[in-house]
């Protein structure tokens, strides 16, 4: 499994579960936006797993909820970009 750059949090510890974790969500995100409990479903984790890393993914500004309940959550364009995705001018 490849490890998302965004999925490294800058206000809590980064244990190797919980990075996977992460990094499974914000590639779901990246196919497209998704409720929580789609985004679990496709990442292969638990629902309650999903929010739990969705909220902290909202806390550090990586990803927001729009829309009632059910959210649809979708990504910010805050956290570290991948070396590809960086263009030099």
């Amino acid at each position: 499994m490849s490890v998302h750059p965004k999925a490294f949090l800058s206000r809590k510890r980064n244990v190797r579960e919980g990075v996977s974790t992460r990094s499974r969500i914000i590639m779901v995100l990246e196919r497209k936006p998704s409720s929580a409990k789609a985004i679990a479903e496709e990442a292969g984790i638990s629902y309650s797993a999903a929010l739990h890393h969705l909220r902290l993914l909202e806390e550090e500004h990586i990803v927001r909820r729009e829309g009632g309940k059910p959210y649809i959550w979708k990504l910010t364009g805050m956290g570290q970009l991948r070396l590809t995705e960086i263009t030099v001018r």
